[in-house]
């Protein structure tokens, strides 16, 4: 007896090929004889035409100190902005960025509009704590509307971001905060999951005692409700710092090498690699 598996082919409609941003095989192939030709021609081209900048770059690939690459390593841009702004802006606003369906099946619709509102009065609720430009900032949440709105925070004023899987232990993200030198953590009082609400300020706190010096301030989203210890002088509600921030904030322009975030490969002690603002694309 034979074990055989048959492949079936299921091409898109014409319409969905006519309106798609590559319009079929043939479009694709011309892709990537264009950039096969000319490389630099190619994502210099794609940079311009995808991205603003703030700051147009003049040389698109930078290999004098080879094998250490730059690319666009002149222009400034806010990825924030590209993300958010761009799509305002070119009146996509009352469109729908994300949809978020918690534990329970309650779904969350959020527009580009409302979700640059969030983002700009996180990020300067940040700023109020003393984050900046070039610090690490440690995210520490589960899956939810609230991390993506820290991660956007955080390329908004220019400061790196580290995210930690909420399924990990307290060591695991000790190591990752020393790791990255962060001076912030962002993190939840818990997190609800397969229908229990599970603690996680509290393994945070066990992480910060094991000795995280350069922890300065840790910001708490409310998401189950749970009773939660704070210490004073270093934790903060996310609401109640929120309370006061304006909906608007003005991106800070950075170099395209600029560090994005911190992105490690799998396992608790894979190695971490930093991408920038440009390279996440």
């Amino acid at each position: 007896m034979t074990n055989e598996t048959t492949q079936k082919l299921y091409y898109p409609s014409e319409e969905v090929v006519r309106n798609a941003a590559v319009s079929g095989m043939e479009a694709y192939k011309a892709l990537c004889a264009e950039a096969e030709q000319d490389y630099e021609g190619f994502w210099g081209k794609r940079a311009k035409e995808l991205l603003d900048w703030q700051t147009p770059f003049t040389q698109v690939l930078d290999e004098s100190n080879a094998p250490f690459f730059k690319w666009f390593a002149d222009g400034k841009l806010n990825v924030s902005y590209n993300c958010l702004d761009r799509q305002v802006n070119n009146g996509l606003g009352d469109k729908v960025a994300l949809i978020f369906e918690g534990d329970k099946g309650d779904v969350t619709k959020v527009t580009y509009k409302d979700l640059l509102g969030r983002v700009c009065k996180f990020a300067n609720a940040l700023k109020s704590v003393g984050v900046k430009k070039g610090d690490r900032v440690v995210i520490y949440l589960p899956m939810s509307v609230e991390g993506v709105v820290a991660m956007q925070a955080c390329a908004r004023i220019g400061a790196t971001h580290s995210i930690v899987f909420g399924g990990f232990s307290a060591q695991s993200l000790a190591d990752r905060i020393n790791d990255a030198g962060a001076v912030a953590l962002i993190t939840s009082d818990g997190q609800n999951r397969g229908g229990k609400a599970l603690p996680l300020k509290s393994i945070a706190d066990e992480a910060l005692a094991s000795g995280c010096p350069s922890i300065k301030n840790v910001i708490v989203v409310k998401r189950t409700g749970g009773e939660t210890a704070m210490v004073a002088g270093r934790d903060v509600w996310a609401d109640e710092l929120l309370a006061s921030q304006s909906d608007v904030c003005e991106p800070e322009w950075v170099e395209a090498e600029h560090p994005l975030f911190l992105l490690y490969t799998s396992g608790s002690t894979g190695r971490s690699i930093t991408v920038s603002a440009t390279r996440s694309r």
